[in-house]
């Protein structure tokens, strides 16, 4: 069985219709190698020749720089061929030569991201947003990573999106974030369209999969998967260095994909088809947005929901405990 990227779901409660695969765009910031402004354009057009239709960034991402390089790749591309997702919650501050802190982006803009959910600051880093991506709305936008501030952002930044919503110049209001647990507090408290997760709901990790995932399907919220790969591992295979959530893997997460690849190699079957398309399988799940440096990556990404899995392949993982019995999978 295979999956149609281009396949369109609408999201949430909104008119918008997005294709099952998009382009997270946290390498046009650079995040851990810096690639050229004509390099970040070839992947935007790239994306877009093949009929993907959505973009995810953030002022985070090379603190401003993916938002900029985004929005001139996109200047010229008819406004409804595309669907526009950024981010709130965090301002930038000039940095006026000073260190940026950690190294996360390569050659970022001189700007220090700073956590910001106040009413006000959403509003700013809108405007800035709009400026940045030569736009004058934008269709998603997502509180952005608010795991120290569920306060401020449910009661500060949550009426700030609804106000935007209100007046037509957002479509859908998110929250992206690394963790669910929260996600499930927002679902309770506010009235949202959509959600960014990422990485708690993978080959590796399904923590999601108990609570949240249902209550998204009850409430029509619909969830968006970043860092299906688990921000590396489940890319690379469990080789030396391999990351998993952003830092070296720890011995168990190596097994555990050893065992993995095992089953892969015994039915043919690349470990990073694997990833996208098992995340795709739950119906609660509407996109995945795994990043490209490049113009191959790209394609890479798109065929990778086309290759062919064996429906056995599935059933062994879950027999072999490699994979949660009640999870859902391409097979049925």
């Amino acid at each position: 069985m295979t999956i149609n990227p281009l396949k369109k779901k609408s999201l949430g409660n909104t008119s918008l219709e997005v294709t099952r695969l998009g382009l997270g765009c946290t390498s046009l910031g650079g995040m851990y190698e810096d690639m050229s402004e004509e390099q970040a354009v070839k992947v935007v057009h790239r994306s877009l020749s093949l009929g993907l239709n959505l973009f995810d960034t953030a002022p985070f991402y090379g603190s401003g720089k993916s938002e900029q390089r985004l929005g001139k790749a996109l200047a010229e591309i008819p406004r409804d061929r595309f669907i526009l997702a950024t981010k709130v919650g965090r301002t930038l501050v000039p940095t006026l030569g000073k260190d940026r802190g950690k190294k996360i982006f390569v050659n970022p803009l001189p700007f220090q991201p700073i956590f910001d959910f106040s009413y006000d600051g959403i509003m700013r880093s809108f405007e800035e947003s709009l400026t940045r991506l030569r736009c004058d709305r934008i269709d998603i936008l997502h509180i952005h990573d608010p795991d120290d501030h569920y306060t401020e952002a449910i009661e500060s930044a949550y009426p700030a999106l609804e106000k935007l919503r209100s007046q037509g110049v957002i479509q859908a209001i998110s929250v992206g974030m690394k963790q669910w647990e929260m996600l499930v507090r927002f679902a309770h408290e506010g009235d949202f369209d959509c959600f960014l997760l990422a990485g708690r709901y993978t080959l590796l990790d399904q923590s999601a999969m108990a609570e949240l995932l249902p209550l998204c399907i009850k409430k029509n919220i619909s969830v968006i998967l970043g860092g299906t790969y688990n921000s590396g591992i489940l890319a690379t295979g469990a080789q030396p260095g391999a990351k998993y959530d952003y830092a070296d893997a720890p011995l168990e997460i190596l097994e555990r994909v050893r065992q993995i690849e095992a089953v892969c190699d015994r039915y043919q079957v690349s470990l990073k088809a694997a990833a996208s398309q098992f995340a795709l399988a739950h119906p609660a799940v509407t996109a995945i947005i795994p990043g490209a440096a490049t113009v191959e990556q790209v394609n890479e990404n798109f065929s990778l929901l086309q290759q062919k899995i064996p429906d056995e392949f599935w059933a062994e993982l879950q027999l072999k405990g490699l994979l949660r019995k009640d999870a859902p999978t391409p097979a049925g």
